[in-house]
């Protein structure tokens, strides 16, 4: 192994110079295939300081040429998905199918960024007193920064750079270690497609880096997607320094099951939401509330269901789930099933006895029946191939059952009632969700976040609140007055 991933700034690949790295694992062989520079303090404000300069220029760059910039970084994206993905898959492990989707839903993000020129449309108001117009504008922050997880690792770096780069922002993205190389590729898309050096870097790093990007007096704003403990320590940091931060956390996403839903297509959408991507989704369904007699029906068919997933290298064809990320996080995965069964969770599906690759970081899609809410495997984020069955008697335990969890990123309801669907999403204090749809990621003209400990500030991400992010308003009064009355009114001599 004598691959070297380093940093990408003002335009081109730079070494690390800080002397620390990190290995980068192929986790479909369980070995190491690269290792990925780790910045110093000294390199990220290096970086912000070619960031800055750039963004001088960009920001009196026109709409319409972001905007063309934007689309020639589209045609790349969409060019090169194959490509992208096949990094991400060797990286990440997710199988090439995935992979492809990631890429799908972050393509959709630069397409509605592309539309900048309608986007930055502001106000105004003729006459708003005799000869005073007032109007508003939204102007670029400067230097913004975004600091992503290993689980999507093109998707939620276009969730942020594909806006604040449209605003006007220069970007300095700091990917997850564990899988850095995708973050690259984004780089040399962008300039292909013209955008000028400078305005997107990209920083690997681990700690050090994030304080230093949080710490920097140039960086105007962060953004983040992880876990609640590292985003609360991002939106604390950050803001107390001044700067604006969206921070999204972990989430413990509940499906409440019906007893008139139809349970072929609610056993098909929760394996797909729950075990896709081995469960390391923000968004994967991590409960199933069974309402009513229901339980032992869908308990069934998603049973029957798992041992049909083909579990091996994402990169092959045919293969339903790729590995964990890391050794270590697949023993942690498999010790919360010990947890739940110990705590006296029905193990109806054991994925640690699942016919598995002899290397790698795999384990088996994993059922756990007749949970309940002080169990570990409830109250944590798992992060894996494992979904807990809660039971409930009535719908309304069901949604007490969800709104008294601290989590509440996405939700899902399965029902051939309008009226009960109605309610859930009325009543269910969750950001995002979905009615007969086991992941409701909006769309990228809409915004994604949830709620509680799953966001830390009041802004989600992408969308028209992520225009909002990235930039700031001013409104600008205006007073033009006729210049024979000014001449009076001002005390001007008439023949001046």
């Amino acid at each position: 192994m004598d691959q070297r991933i380093s940093h990408w700034v003002d335009g081109r690949t730079r070494p690390g110079t800080s002397g620390r790295t990190s290995p980068v694992f192929n986790p479909a062989v369980g070995e190491v295939a690269a290792e990925v520079d780790l910045a110093s303090a000294a390199e990220v404000d290096d970086a912000v300081r070619s960031a800055k300069q750039a963004a001088v220029a960009w920001r009196s760059t026109s709409l319409s040429k972001r905007a063309s910039i934007l689309f020639e970084f589209r045609q790349q994206l969409s060019s090169r998905a194959d490509e992208l993905a096949s990094v991400i898959t060797a990286e990440h492990g997710k199988v090439h199918s995935d992979a492809l989707g990631e890429i799908a839903r972050g393509l959709e993000n630069v397409e509605f960024a592309a539309g900048v020129p309608q986007l930055l449309k502001g106000g105004f108001s003729e006459q708003a007193a005799t000869d005073v117009d007032v109007y508003d504008i939204r102007q670029p922050l400067g230097v913004v920064a975004g600091i992503t997880p290993f689980n999507f690792p093109a998707m939620v770096p276009l969730w942020m750079c594909a806006n604040a780069i449209a605003c006007g922002n220069a970007f300095i993205l700091k990917p997850s270690e564990k899988d850095p190389s995708a973050s690259l590729l984004l780089a040399d898309m962008w300039q292909k497609a013209g955008l000028p050096d400078g305005v997107f870097t990209v920083l690997h790093g681990d700690r050090e880096a994030v304080d230093a990007l949080l710490e920097h007096p140039d960086v105007a704003a962060i953004s983040f997607v992880g876990s609640t403990p590292v985003a609360r320590h991002i939106y604390e940091t950050g803001t107390a320094r001044g700067k604006r931060v969206q921070a999204l956390g972990g989430a413990k996403n509940h499906a409440l099951v019906l007893p008139d839903a139809d349970v072929d297509l609610a056993a098909d959408a929760i394996v797909g939401a729950a075990y896709g991507s081995a469960g390391e989704r923000c968004m994967a369904l991590s409960v199933t509330v069974a309402v009513g007699d229901v339980a032992d029906r869908l308990v069934e068919a998603i049973a029957v269901r798992l041992p049909k997933l083909v579990i091996g290298d994402g990169a092959a064809p045919g293969i339903d789930m790729g590995p964990l990320i890391t050794g270590e996080h697949r023993d942690r995965v498999a010790g919360y099933v010990d947890a739940g069964s110990g705590a006296g969770a029905t193990v109806v599906v054991d994925g640690r006895e699942a016919d598995l690759p002899e290397r790698g970081f795999f384990l088996g899609a994993t059922l756990l029946d007749h949970v309940t809410p002080e169990m570990t495997v409830y109250t944590d984020e798992i992060f894996g191939p494992v979904l807990d069955v809660v039971r409930v008697d009535t719908f309304d335990e069901g949604l007490e059952l969800i709104n008294s969890n601290p989590y509440a990123n996405g939700t899902a309801i399965f029902t051939r009632d309008g009226g009960a669907a109605r309610r859930f999403q009325f009543e269910v204090e969750v950001g995002m969700v979905g009615i007969n749809v086991p992941v409701p990621v909006p769309v990228a003209y809409y915004s994604f976040g949830g709620w509680k400990a799953s966001l830390f500030g009041d802004t989600h991400m992408y969308g028209p609140e992520g225009i909002n992010f990235y930039t700031r308003g001013k409104v600008v009064t205006s007073r033009w007055p006729d210049p024979a009355s000014s001449q009076v009114e001002l005390g001007f001599p008439t023949n001046r």
